[in-house]
């Protein structure tokens, strides 16, 4: 079957289900599926660490916690607080779930906590054996990470929906279903990476004045709108512009605008 027989309102679901159910004798040379997660799994990659494996291992300036793997999944210390949602233990758990043998450090705790008490510790430990082998174990787990962040979505998709007040609900999942049949498979990998990259939109800690910037703040966007690839990055380049403008001054957020919408333009098919 292919990509584009699937029907518009099914095909995330039946993506995700097919991808996490693909068995080990399948390979991306003779598998369609296979072949989109490899191809969503660089794409994030791509995104967030420009392909290099040394980023896998980051905590970037300005920010209070490390971002690691392919997706730069937040890694929160214990007792540790923050406004943006925690994934490095999320992605532990599915990855435990999926039976990989984890480096023993991490295997003492459920949910264990980030053990670098800050930025400078972190760097000055970059080339120490327990980061080298949390390196390693990271690059060698990249597609069941982009596994992990579809079955985000396959989780979010309808509490979205649900989350609009009911006479909206019919157009936000009218969007998000014309958008996965978008161009495929660049739709589907909008929605998946925008959820990713800045959250469900539904957690009413993920604030600035009131206002948050994840999928739900970029749908709401478009409600008015013609369902489009092209509308699609421009409500969600108004939604980062004002996440951007609410933000606190000292968080310096201004400096990750162009990157943002490059990222954004990632989802449009090429100019021809």
């Amino acid at each position: 079957m292919s990509v584009n027989a699937v029907r518009p309102n099914t095909f995330i679901r039946f993506l995700v289900t097919s991808l996490l159910g693909l068995s080990g004798a399948a390979s991306c040379q003779d598998n369609p599926y296979a072949q989109h997660l490899d191809w969503l799994g660089r794409q994030v990659f791509q995104n967030e660490c420009r392909s290099r494996p040394a980023c896998l291992t980051s905590w970037n300036t300005g920010e209070d916690f490390p971002s690691l793997g392919i997706g730069h999944f937040i890694w929160y210390g214990a007792g540790q607080q923050e406004i943006f949602e925690e994934t490095f233990p999320q992605l532990l758990l599915f990855l435990k779930q999926r039976q990989v043998v984890m480096p023993k450090w991490l295997q003492n705790s459920t949910e264990p906590d980030n053990p670098w008490p800050n930025r400078a510790a972190f760097n000055a430990a970059q080339h120490d054996e327990q980061m080298r082998e949390l390196r390693t174990f990271l690059l060698a787990t990249a597609s069941l990470q982009a596994e992990f962040i579809i079955s985000r979505f396959s989780h979010t998709e309808e509490k979205i929906v649900f989350s609009f007040p009911p006479a909206d609900r019919s157009k936000a999942r009218r969007i998000l279903q014309g958008l996965a049949a978008e161009h495929p498979p660049l739709g589907q990998y909008a929605l998946i990476d925008y959820l990713h990259f800045k959250g469900s939109g539904l957690n009413s800690a993920e604030r600035y004045n009131d206002m948050g910037w994840g999928l739900k703040q970029v749908i709401a966007e478009m409600l008015g709108a013609e369902v489009s690839l092209q509308q699609f990055v421009q409500a969600g380049t108004a939604v980062l512009d004002r996440r951007i403008s609410n933000s606190p001054v000292e968080r310096k957020e201004s400096r990750w605008r162009a990157g943002w919408r490059k990222r954004l333009q990632s989802y449009l098919p090429p100019i021809t």
